[in-house]
């Protein structure tokens, strides 16, 4: 067993275990089962944010929900924030007043050279304007920076947020949730967050101060040209929030549609093998195509909508500057503005209108970026349906006596799997769970470990309720095998050290040779060193599933689950493994479950499973000795194998 002493104690990270709403009493009275079973999926909620047709309500929590995301980010860099405000001020002002001093230096120093010489009104325009470019030069490319590590550093916080808070997230989360829709909060998502904070806040703040200190300058100089400009802004205002009415449904759709095209490609990548084997190319293509033509149809609607905007601004500001010189040239005319005053707000009502468009594309960033936080925001609030205890309790050296207690399990309210069951299990008892599909023994092995929890009732390891063991506690003492062994990039090594990351490769070595590992792993091209590649690719199927029980027995468990973890195996290879097993399952409480019967007969007692229930209870020869259930299921085994 474990050699894991208790003075171990201080090496543990209790951080591990996160201040939410954990433990099996929440403040509602509810375990998360009961909620799981009230509510049908606890992806329900992000789901429902792949839609485009959200009611006020919804819109407004999805805001709401979204703009606390935005804060708790923003937060920690809010000195920057101020810091990159006070230079962006300057900047905007210094680049708004070079027509200004144009003005003046048309209107004064000019005629100051020209009447009586004097080059020091001339010598100050210039020397101002230069200062003033240089400034605004400066302090905008320290902006840039400034801006670009507060995007950078938002960006990695949201990155390790919702990885870490995924990982932290219940097994129902990842069997409901696609693998797909996953990826593109990880990708595409995020991409639309960083393009916003990256360019899209500047045009932004940027534009917007610029239009302000603009418009305050033109009334300053001529407040007749000011009336002009307001005028102006009725057009605009209204151009603007008609822009803004439409293109919100209008990006909220190009997101949908893109989260499909992005779904079902990788859907169809990674599920490679079942796409060729069963020929669903043809099919593919044309949902695929049918897919992208939605994407292609919404981006369309887009870019007509621009089509529309874009002329409508340029228009507006034509206009603007034509009546601003208008009424400007009839009042130099009669004496009343200077010549110098009216180039000035010429220019200033001409620039007045250049951030218009930016803020417009900013605004369609805007809309992208916030269907993405809404949609990772939504990831975010979700809760594990099985949250770690708020006060664990240490089990360090279990003895692996399992029991279930009046235990009742439904994965939703109209599926009720296991309905009153009891079952004790004696420490160092190794036990087969068979019965036809459907009969709740894979659900049997997500309870015990934990990947579940019972709608009512309890599961205990050693007298202690799965719910109140500390998570590392749990995870030490059972450890699942299932029959999709799955191998991360790495070594071989890598992949069996899992079980005990500190372990040695004398520890490595000795696991593989217990198993039946060993010889295949030294015949690799670099043995224990060889990369498996994505997936496990380098080896075969049987024997990714030795180095799986190579991963389990370096754990060394307290109880040790193998749910069809022999299916994978040919023949000769499950005879091989037969041995193996009996070292693996010696000394610890084991759960097997098997269609092959073979892989029963190395158990201490066999349960017969039927909707939930144990129908028949014994030792694998009293039961093939009789005349029930497993009796006539092995004698079909047995008539297969002839």
């Amino acid at each position: 067993m474990s050699d894991q002493r208790p003075d171990d104690r201080d090496d543990r990270d209790r951080h591990d275990v996160p201040d939410h709403d954990g433990g099996h009493e929440p403040l509602d009275g509810r375990t998360p089962a009961e909620k799981r079973v009230g509510r049908g999926s606890t992806t329900e909620g992000v789901r429902g944010e792949e839609r485009d047709d959200f009611t006020r309500d919804e819109s407004k929590r999805l805001r709401g929900r979204s703009l606390r995301l935005l804060g708790s980010l923003v937060h920690p860099l809010r000195w920057r924030l101020v810091v990159m405000g006070v230079i962006v001020v300057i900047s905007t002002g210094a680049q708004v007043a070079g027509p200004a001093l144009i003005a003046f230096g048309i209107d004064s120093a000019l005629p100051a050279l020209m009447d009586r010489q004097d080059w020091a009104p001339a010598v100050l325009v210039v020397a101002v304007y230069l200062v003033t470019g240089v400034i605004g030069a400066v302090l905008m490319a320290q902006y840039t920076v400034l801006s670009a590590r507060i995007s950078q550093a938002i960006l990695i916080d949201l990155r390790k947020r919702l990885f870490l808070h995924t990982q932290r997230l219940s097994l129902e989360f990842h069997e409901t949730y696609t693998s797909g829709r996953i990826i593109s909060r990880q990708t595409s998502d995020l991409d639309s967050i960083r393009e916003l904070l990256d360019s899209g806040i500047n045009q932004l703040v940027s534009g917007l101060l610029y239009m302000v200190f603009t418009a305050i300058a033109l009334v300053a100089l001529d407040p007749q040209s000011g009336l002009v400009l307001a005028v102006a802004l009725v057009p605009l205002v209204a151009l603007t929030r008609w822009f803004q009415v439409r293109s919100q449904k209008l990006f909220r759709a190009t997101r949908v549609t893109s989260a499909r095209v992005i779904v079902h490609f990788v859907e169809t990548m990674t599920g490679m093998r079942a796409v060729q084997a069963f020929r669903k190319e043809a099919r593919n293509e044309k949902e695929y195509g049918g897919y992208v033509e939605d994407y292609r149809q919404a981006n369309s609607k887009v870019f007509t909508l621009f089509g529309t905007f874009d002329p409508g601004l340029v228009l507006i500001g034509n206009a603007t500057l034509a009546a601003v010189v208008l009424v400007g040239g009839f009042r130099v005319i009669d004496g009343s503005l200077e010549i110098g005053a009216l180039l000035a707000v010429a220019l200033y009502a001409k620039r007045f209108f250049d951030p218009a468009e930016e803020m417009a594309m900013f605004y369609n960033g805007y809309q992208s970026a916030s269907a993405a936080l809404e949609k990772i925001s939504g990831v975010l609030e979700e809760q594990p349906s099985v949250p770690d205890p708020t006060a664990p309790v240490d089990l360090w050296h279990a003895t692996g006596r399992v029991e279930f207690d009046d235990v009742e399990f439904a994965y939703n309210a109209d599926t009720v799997v296991l309905p009153e069951f009891d079952l004790t299990v004696p420490a160092g008892q190794t036990i087969a769970l068979v019965g036809s599909t459907g009969a709740g023994k894979s659900t049997l092995a997500k309870l015990i470990s934990r990947f579940y929890d019972p709608t009512r009732g309890r599961i205990t390891l050693d007298g202690v309720d799965l719910r109140d063991l500390h998570p590392k506690d749990l995870r030490r003492a059972i450890v699942m095998v299932t029959q999709e062994a799955y191998l991360f990039s790495g070594s071989v090594a890598d992949n069996i050290a899992l079980g005990k990351p500190d372990a040695s490769r004398d520890d490595i070595e000795r696991a593989a040779r217990a198993v039946g590992a060993h010889e295949f792993i030294m015949a690799l091209p670099d043995g224990y060193d060889t990369d498996v590649n994505k997936r496990g690719g380098r080896v075969s199927a049987g024997q990714r599933q030795l180095l799986s029980f190579a991963r389990a027995f370096i754990a060394d468990p307290s109880v040790l689950i193998l749910d069809e973890a022999t299916a994978s195996l040919d023949i000769p290879s499950e005879r091989m493994v037969q041995e193996a097993l009996q070292t693996l399952l010696a000394d610890r409480t084991a759960l097997i479950i098997a269609h092959r019967l073979s892989t029963v007969a190395i158990a201490d007692r066999v349960l017969v499973m039927e909707y939930g229930r144990v129908v028949e209870d014994g030792s694998p020869d009293d039961l093939i000795s009789g005349t029930g259930r497993f009796a006539q299921l092995h004698a079909a085994w047995r008539d297969s194998l002839v």
